[in-house]
């Protein structure tokens, strides 16, 4: 039996009256009288003598109301007909011959046993909710848990009570956006939001403090603009991202943005690709400068070379990696599958759709795809995949393709040249995202006025400024200079990435975004002759949308003795660093965290073993017990 949160149960309750075909607000003789409805809908019901307290009137239930109620639940119990298969394979109605009753299930799931979300997914298709949207705006009205996350699937997300307002979240496929969009979102900010955009670490742009009026309004001028927030939410594929500097970068093995469009464009078209029981994320890592983290995807499609004298024909391939989860300490594995790059977007359909039809939808933390392949194990779920599609998997071990060439993760700021002659590109500074509307129209117009008109994003929160002339560079440094923004940073503040925080997101227990730029700034202000990127994760839940265990250093937000701390890790890597943070410090207020942080910093200065040594390795080289010595960290 599922259980509901006490706040929710009337309105679950009224779900599961229109689940059978009966809406209380059709009967006014009745709904005065109605009491609160049962946890499931073949449950037995026995009706109350009087009303439910709160109920509007509190008179007896007549006995004309008591026996249609309980005829119709009796009813309700009985209302879906049998259909199902016999011994022999046969559909049949009977129920005494055939197996379960398929029409009472939910992607194969009984209806009895769903959870909550799942309930009303089934009830109805949150794509369906248009006409919510228009009411919602035409009266201004906040959502009730279900249109809550029913809006999701269209990009907005309530965020009471950390802001009484909504948060619209965009797709930016492979990362890839135009001036003109950048400047159409920057005027969305400015008449109906709060001012300004927040760059993801999906590649991608949030923008905060709609009202529900604006709800109708900002989804017409996103389409006006050519983009979408199209299942940005809640139980569906987030942005696909691939590797930022593809098709300009000379050290990428293929130009992975057609695949990621294709993907997103077939996902948008494809209505059984939404609905998921989870969130689901898909990467493409076109093996070159910069690195989109794809081991912390649900699929990672990775760029590799493979050389002569192999049992596939020499070129470049994908290798498929499965299961990235680094919230639950997991990377994604190698599935010892290799593909034609022509077969990427293929294979990521068949294997979402396996994961839609057999994912878990009766308990929500289990319900990742993590949790399908630990169950079936990996052989398992290649060969479900492999009946969906009209060609074969190909398998190649790991080991037979070329090693991933070096990642710059310095990368993505500054000024770099692209692979044709000529042209360079800018990677500039937006600590924690936060990019203020004067900002993006400024982005857009050098964009324009200096580059192609380009402008893509990044995992870490930045904004790269590609296809710039030579001649045009000097002008745009100065020009990016006068609109206050930066394109070089301190090691710590340009490897910074943080989530959302407390200021917009109830599960978040710290201010994360403030504080890990007053750290970051610390930090490079004390160090200013390192030169090594250390990467800065700093997350405000255990959700860890920052990825606190992959950083150098990653935060992670708690309360301490009531005052706003962190959980600090050290160690964290991905690709071909990878690891998984340890505990540095289970809990300490953010108060007293830059001392601690600037005396850890300041014995690897003088005891790395050389200037090349990065800061990740040292800490790896040490016990947790010896960082706390070096550190004068005491844990009770």
């Amino acid at each position: 039996m599922t259980s509901y949160d006490d706040d929710e149960t009337l309105h679950f309750g009224e779900h599961q009256n229109r689940l059978h075909g009966f809406d209380p607000h059709s009967f006014p003789s009745l709904r005065k009288d109605l009491p609160p409805m049962p946890a499931a809908p073949n449950s037995q019901v026995t009706l109350p003598s009087t009303a439910a307290p709160g109920l509007a009137g509190g008179e007896p239930f007549s006995l004309e109301q008591k026996q249609y109620l309980e005829g119709f639940f009796a009813g309700a119990a009985q209302r879906t007909p049998f259909v199902g298969l016999t011994a022999s394979g046969k559909i049949t109605a009977d129920a005494q011959s055939g197996t379960e009753n398929l029409a009472a299930l939910f992607h194969g799931t009984p209806v009895d046993d769903l959870c909550r979300e799942e309930l009303w997914k089934y009830q109805r298709n949150p794509l369906d909710a248009w006409d919510e949207l228009l009411a919602h705006t035409a009266e201004n009205k906040v959502p009730d848990p279900e249109n809550t996350y029913r809006f999701k699937f269209h990009g907005f997300f309530y965020v009471a009570p950390a802001q009484d307002s909504f948060m619209l979240r965009m797709r930016v496929p492979a990362a890839v956006m135009t001036s003109a969009q950048m400047r159409g979102l920057a005027e969305l900010a400015a008449d109906w939001g709060c001012g300004r955009a927040d760059l993801t670490t999906r590649s991608n742009v949030q923008i905060r403090e709609f009202q529900p009026k604006h709800l109708v309004p900002v989804l017409n001028k996103i389409v006006a603009l050519g983009m979408t927030s199209r299942g940005s939410g809640a139980d569906n594929i987030r942005n696909i991202t691939a590797s930022p500097l593809s098709g300009i970068d000379s050290r990428s093995l293929l130009d992975a943005r057609p695949h990621a469009d294709a993907l997103a464009q077939y996902i948008l078209n494809s209505r059984d690709m939404f609905g998921l029981p989870r969130k689901f994320n898909v990467a493409f890592d076109d093996g070159g400068t910069i690195s989109t983290v794809a081991d912390t995807n649900d699929i990672g499609f990775q760029a590799v070379r493979v050389g002569e004298g192999k049992t596939l024909p020499p070129g470049i391939y994908f290798r498929v990696v499965l299961c990235g989860i680094t919230g639950h300490k997991q990377f994604a594995s190698d599935a010892g599958v290799i593909l034609k790059p022509h077969e990427a977007v293929a294979v990521a359909a068949a294997m979402i759709r396996v994961f839609a039809e057999n994912g878990d939808r009766t308990d929500r933390k289990k319900a990742r795809l993590k949790y399908l392949v630990d169950r079936w194990g990996m052989a398992k779920f290649l060969e479900e995949t492999e009946k969906l599609l009209a060609f074969p998997l190909l398998r190649l071990p790991a080991g037979d393709c070329e090693p991933r060439g070096a990642i710059d993760r310095a990368g993505h700021i500054g000024v770099h040249a692209q692979a044709q002659p000529g042209l360079s590109y800018v990677g500039v500074s937006v600590p924690v995202g936060r990019l203020p509307v004067a900002q993006m129209n400024a982005v857009a117009d050098l964009a324009e006025r200096f580059g192609s008109g380009e402008i893509r994003l990044t995992v870490w929160q930045n904004v790269i400024l590609p296809d710039i002339p030579d001649c045009n560079m000097a002008p745009l440094r100065e020009a990016l200079l006068a609109a206050g923004l930066q394109f070089t940073a301190g090691p710590v503040l340009s490897g910074t990435v943080a989530c959302t925080g407390n200021q917009g997101c109830r599960y978040a227990a710290s201010d994360t975004k403030t504080h890990a730029v007053a750290l970051a700034r610390t930090l490079d202000g004390r160090f200013p002759q390192l030169t090594q990127p250390i990467n800065l994760h700093v997350t405000g839940c255990n959700n860890s949308c920052a990825q606190h265990y992959i950083g150098d250093i990653g935060l992670m937000g708690t309360r301490v003795e009531g005052e706003e701390g962190y959980v600090v890790s050290l160690g964290g890597g991905s690709d071909t660093d990878q690891g998984i943070a340890r505990e540095f410090i289970p809990a300490i207020k953010f108060v007293d965290l830059p001392p601690v942080m600037e005396r850890l910093l300041g014995v690897f200065e003088q005891r790395r073993i050389s200037e090349e040594e990065t800061f990740l390795a040292f800490t790896r080289r040490h016990s947790v017990d010896d960082l706390r010595a070096l550190a004068q960290v005491e844990v009770q």
